[in-house]
């Protein structure tokens, strides 16, 4: 994904609304939504399957910076707090190295760092997508409250504003509404189209000025 990152990155028009991530970014079916719904915004998706923080890191140019956003919208980590070597430290000082670069090189974007999405245990376990799914699942939900803190008090130490759009993703014990979800952890198209009636606001925004 990177290689092909990189050949598209020839011919984007720089300084467009950016989306980037892991798995749950590069799965948002961002521009089918806005052709079906008739707006007129350019939206990049450099979300990748699988990555974690330090990944992302080692391709800031192609997820990134090659683009030259005016407005990125980033959800990455959930890779990283799933796998039980991972501590809050690490999530705070790979997410803030990613921040750290972001300010440096692009000064006057405004970004939006996106709370992390709820999960479902029980459907992890029982379809069990991956090997480790059900325990990164599980694992996922014990740390997202902490997670979000680290991201939200990483937002305000940059100027950055953390925003929450999963608003209608949860069902009455606050996990992800299986009629919403492939595996437990992933989502079908129906979810993405909450998550963007949640953050429709944010995106308007930045054609508004």
């Amino acid at each position: 994904m990177v290689e092909k990152y990189r050949h598209l990155n020839k011919n984007i028009r720089k300084g467009q609304i950016l989306f980037v991530g892991s798995s749950l970014m590069e799965h948002f079916p961002i521009n089918e939504i806005l052709v079906n719904r008739g707006l007129d915004l350019a939206i990049y998706n450099r979300g990748i399957s699988g990555y974690t923080i330090p990944e992302l890191l080692e391709s800031m140019d192609e997820q990134i910076f090659d683009l030259e956003p005016s407005v990125i919208f980033i959800n990455i980590g959930t890779n990283d707090i799933s796998r039980p070597e991972e501590t809050e430290e690490d999530l705070q000082r790979d997410y803030k190295e990613v921040l750290r670069q972001i300010k440096e090189k692009l000064f006057s974007t405004k970004v939006y760092m996106m709370a992390y999405y709820p999960v479902n245990p029980a459907m992890a376990q029982e379809i069990q997508a991956w090997p480790e799914a059900a325990e990164a699942a599980k694992l996922r939900k014990e740390r997202l409250p902490r997670a979000n803190d680290v991201v939200k008090k990483l937002a305000a130490e940059f100027g950055y504003e953390f925003i929450d759009v999963n608003e209608g993703l949860c069902d009455e014990k606050g996990e992800l509404r299986r009629e919403l979800s492939t595996d437990g952890i992933h989502m079908w198209p129906e979810a993405y189209e909450i998550i963007f009636d949640n953050m429709k606001d944010y995106l308007l925004k930045t054609v508004e000025k």
